[in-house]
């Protein structure tokens, strides 16, 4: 059976194992501490990093971005009759997701309110672009069925959900069709089904904690950034 070394809230592990739990393949998973990373780990992670995916054949590969494609040539691809232009533009706007994870991390953890705006007017610019590309009438990123990109962006929009429910501010803001997209995506379920039960906890602990400002304020002294603010690079 495939195995997945995780930390409990990496985005990079979501992304994979929610690409898993949308092919349906069966996968277990070990959580280390990144604080103290276990020997053995250290020898198959040449980066040091999580995940690391080890195949049936015991093989362990390293970076998301290798693992995500890896799963599609050994288990077939989510969109199999894409064309190679269309499969080439699916796999640039899944890269673009995941090259923010970091920035929404950044964002998430911000300790002032000088810090939230511009890391949150950054995260905008993405959402900008994406609200530019999306179908208003689509389901998901290219049409009716999920695929590369949905899975890619689902790690993003979890987790802006997750920080609306938790402390009302609103990441996204007033793009109607992200936000659309966004609840069809948490409609299939694989935002829950890809993380640890446990997740909610550990995430609110970790980015709404005293130690953020998103933690420390009130539901009503934290606006939402609006699509015009992410332009002029300004928030509230």
């Amino acid at each position: 059976m495939i195995k997945i070394v995780s930390f409990k809230i990496c985005p990079f592990v979501q992304r994979v194992t929610a690409l898993l739990e949308a092919k349906g393949l069966d996968y277990e998973v070990e959580f280390i501490s990144l604080a103290d990373k276990p020997a053995w780990f250290l020898q198959i992670a040449p980066n040091g990093q999580v995940p690391i995916l080890i195949t049936d054949q015991g093989q362990a590969l390293f970076e998301s971005e290798a693992i995500v494609e890896y799963i599609q040539d050994a288990y077939g691809a989510l969109q199999p009759d894409l064309s190679p232009e269309d499969k080439a533009r699916e796999r640039a706007w899944g890269y673009l997701a995941a090259k923010n994870y970091l920035v929404q991390c950044a964002a998430q953890r911000s300790n002032t309110q000088e810090d939230l705006t511009s890391r949150a007017a950054k995260l905008g610019q993405l959402f900008d672009k994406v609200e530019k590309q999306l179908s208003s009438g689509a389901t998901f990123f290219s049409g009716e069925s999920i695929g590369w990109v949905d899975i890619a962006w689902l790690v993003l929009l979890h987790r802006a959900g997750l920080i609306q429910e938790s402390s009302g501010f609103d990441f996204i803001g007033d793009r109607p069709k992200l936000k659309r997209w966004q609840g069809n995506l948490l409609k299939t379920g694989l935002a829950e089904k890809s993380v640890a039960t446990d997740f909610d906890m550990a995430f609110r602990d970790f980015y709404l904690s005293e130690q953020t400002l998103l933690g420390r304020k009130e539901q009503t002294e934290v606006q939402p950034c609006s699509d015009s603010s992410s332009k002029s690079g300004g928030c509230c």
